[in-house]
């Protein structure tokens, strides 16, 4: 099966459409492309318990991101500040970048 490139990619500003995080704004920390899930920083906490070990020292409660699937994000628009779809357009110069479609401005710098 062929893996489908992500049309979000990490530092970029997701909102998330569904669940019970829904309506949350955060920047996108990590994506794994295999499984179609990503990180968004502060949603989805989850607590885990962990024992004192050598690396971490003192043991306790941890928090951490959970990954959300890909398909519960849409991407924020930096110009427009809403959440839109993404497009692709090519530069006059050749390189391809990725377009907000609703206000047509590339989201690529």
């Amino acid at each position: 099966m062929r893996k489908k490139h992500p049309r979000i990619k990490k530092n970029d500003k997701v909102i998330v459409l569904v669940g019970k995080e829904k309506g949350k704004i955060g920047t996108v920390l990590r994506v794994d492309v295999d499984k179609e899930r990503l990180i968004v920083e502060k949603v989805n906490m989850i607590k885990r318990h962990s024992k004192p070990n050598p690396q971490m020292g003192q043991g306790g409660i941890v928090e951490k991101e959970a990954p959300l699937k890909i398909s519960n994000v849409m991407l924020v628009c930096d110009k427009c500040a809403e959440p839109s779809r993404i497009g692709k357009s090519v530069l006059e110069d050749g390189s391809r970048v990725r377009v907000c479609k609703k206000c047509g401005e590339p989201l690529d710098k």
